[in-house]
């Protein structure tokens, strides 16, 4: 049993990795420090950028539940 958690957590891993980076970037670094061109902080998402988010979501769930299926199995 042990070996399928390990096995199913790293499956999640990397599609969580793929996810995070499919998402879209800001336009910088001075973005990420608040410098940005004025579009405000808050954005929404909308069509194909929501659903990676929310796939995005369930896949973090997910690899923390494994994470602590794993802790507890051993």
């Amino acid at each position: 049993m042990s070996k399928i958690i390990e096995i199913s957590q790293l499956v999640i891993s990397v599609i969580l990795i793929v996810l995070v980076l499919l998402q879209e970037k800001g336009e910088g670094v001075s973005e990420t420090f608040g410098g940005g061109g004025g579009a405000g902080f808050y954005q929404h998402r909308r069509g194909m950028e929501k659903v990676i988010f929310i796939i995005t979501l369930i896949f973090l769930f997910l690899f923390a539940a494994t994470s602590l299926a794993n802790l507890f199995i051993k």
